[in-house]
């Protein structure tokens, strides 16, 4: 088959609730890959591929290592505040709470219902660089929670690459487990960091869902 004859399709079954997932068949890999933006997840029980561009932001992707079912997500907790009412600093700070808890259940939860097992599920983190220039702590406040949760949670880190100042493009297969990331040149940065100051903005006019209960 020539490179590139399947560059028009998506051959796999897309999970009920992804459908808007932006897929399409990458031939590098010779897969197809979802592509998820700032706020999004997918999980998925196919051999395909998920990808993200990481600057502040932080990603979990885990799987069902004995059955290779799995997602990513990409998220960011908001700002905390500066000074001010410490009643309205309080709020934030357990709207962030929320916010991280929302990101991490929801894909752990679609990972179960979709026939993974707790028991079975490891564990890889990336992103929480230093690329916002006027929130210089939020890449650092999102390691600190995802690892925070994963230890509560007790699901172990089996890899991970954190922190730096510099953008990740992740592609993660959850059939196998493999992680091929690169870091973003320079010239990519500002690009990145708007995204994620724009996504930033957004969270300050969204509500925050309630805790969802694990499996």
């Amino acid at each position: 088959m020539a490179i590139g004859s399947r560059s028009a399709r998506c051959t796999n079954k897309v999970i009920s609730g992804f459908e808007h997932i932006h897929r399409y068949y990458d031939s590098k890999f010779d897969s197809d890959v979802a592509k998820i933006l700032p706020g999004e997840y997918y999980v998925t029980a196919e051999d395909e591929g998920i990808l993200t561009v990481l600057g502040s932001c932080i990603s979990a992707c885990i799987r069902d290592r004995l059955y290779g079912i799995g997602g990513m997500n990409h998220f960011m907790l908001p700002l905390k505040m500066e000074g001010g009412d410490l009643q309205q600093a309080s709020d934030i700070v357990g709207a962030a709470e929320r916010y991280g808890n929302f990101a991490m259940e929801h894909l752990i939860n679609d990972i179960l219902k979709s026939g993974g097992r707790r028991e079975n599920l490891e564990v890889k983190v990336f992103g929480g660089g230093r690329v916002l220039k006027h929130a210089t702590d939020v890449g650092l406040r999102n390691i600190e929670f995802v690892r925070n949760y994963l230890s509560m949670e007790n699901l172990k880190i089996i890899a991970e690459d954190v922190g730096d100042t510099c953008p990740r493009k992740i592609f993660y297969f959850p059939a196998t487990g493999v992680v091929k990331m690169k870091r973003v040149r320079a010239l990519q940065v500002s690009k990145v960091a708007t995204i994620e100051k724009n996504y930033l903005e957004g969270l300050k006019q969204q509500p925050v869902e309630g805790e969802v209960d694990l499996f």
